[in-house]
């Protein structure tokens, strides 16, 4: 995929770190003395960072970057040295990006001899296992170097249910796993082309009939907009559930207290810089679960 994305001249780079914090998806770190885009996954290519470097050492150039080709990632990053390497794969792992981390790890692996540092302690690093040498390093549907928690499921809807059926066995009308934000990943088949809910973490225990009338039929990422760190990430998933998963529509739901009106905000945002167009609606729900607003915004 041919886009715009930062590019970083090693020689007027003075590793000040100016820049670092304007990068609102964390994709830069100095190693090394130098500033490094150690993730092209979650550069945005906006250039936010640009207006404070002071030596203007980090300009826009147009390349091919996503949709994502991690071999060809790693194969640049490889003459930056070991730290860069781990830098970039400890990104992939804290963004669960499992199946992008194994491409990294086994291309390393088969790369070994060229690459000319320890590749085994460098995963051994990044992986955090006590032993790496000898061993193969499993990727599955339980992965090695996240919390069991975060696995990723697809499971059938629950049975349509009747009027008559007693409260205590109305089903859940959840469909997939995870669900946490910062856990999802934007391109999980779940949300391909789906009608998604984006709600507060608290409009679930406020709303009685959440699963029955407002989750039923859709997949579903929940968020804290008060409480949840690095919300950068969030903007850049969002942007990506529009643009690649291509989502049919988005529903936020909010809760009325005044900090819950970020989530809305936040996706208003990645709407807008987003190339796709989706209609979005808007929900606000009292603390004693009533839908105070409902509009297409």
């Amino acid at each position: 995929m041919l886009r715009e994305i930062i590019k970083i001249n090693d020689e007027l780079c003075n590793g000040c770190g100016a820049c670092i914090p304007n990068c609102h998806e964390g994709a830069l770190q100095i190693i090394d003395g130098k500033v490094r885009l150690v993730s092209e996954l979650m550069c945005d290519g906006l250039g936010a960072c640009i207006g404070h470097c002071p030596t203007e050492a980090i300009t826009i150039e147009k390349r091919e970057a996503l949709s994502y080709d991690e071999v060809a990632v790693i194969k640049e990053m490889v003459s930056k040295g070991k730290n860069t390497i781990v830098a970039h794969l400890k990104h992939l792992k804290e963004h669960n990006e499992s199946i992008y981390l194994k491409e990294g790890i086994d291309f390393m692996k088969a790369n070994e001899k060229q690459i000319g540092f320890g590749v085994n302690e460098a995963i051994k690093e990044v992986l955090q296992l006590e032993h790496t040498s000898g061993q193969e390093v499993e990727f599955n549907n339980s992965s090695p170097y996240g919390c069991p928690g975060s696995k990723e499921m697809h499971f059938a809807p629950a049975s349509v249910i009747s009027e008559n059926v007693p409260e205590k066995d109305i089903k859940s009308q959840l469909t997939q796993w995870p669900v946490q934000m910062h856990l999802v990943s934007p391109m999980a088949s779940y949300f391909q082309g789906a009608d998604i809910v984006i709600a507060a973490d608290c409009v679930a225990y406020s709303l009685g009939n959440f699963h029955q009338k407002y989750l039923k039929g859709k997949s579903l990422a929940i968020a804290c907009p008060k409480l949840d760190d690095n919300q950068e990430v969030y903007l850049q998933k969002i942007q990506m559930l529009i643009d690649q998963a291509k989502v049919n529509t988005i529903t936020v739901m909010i809760m009325e207290v005044p900090c819950c009106g970020g989530l809305l905000h936040l996706v208003q945002t990645a709407a807008l810089q987003s190339k796709r167009k989706v209609p979005i609606k808007s929900l606000v729900v009292s603390i004693q679960g009533e839908i105070l607003n409902e509009d297409w915004v």
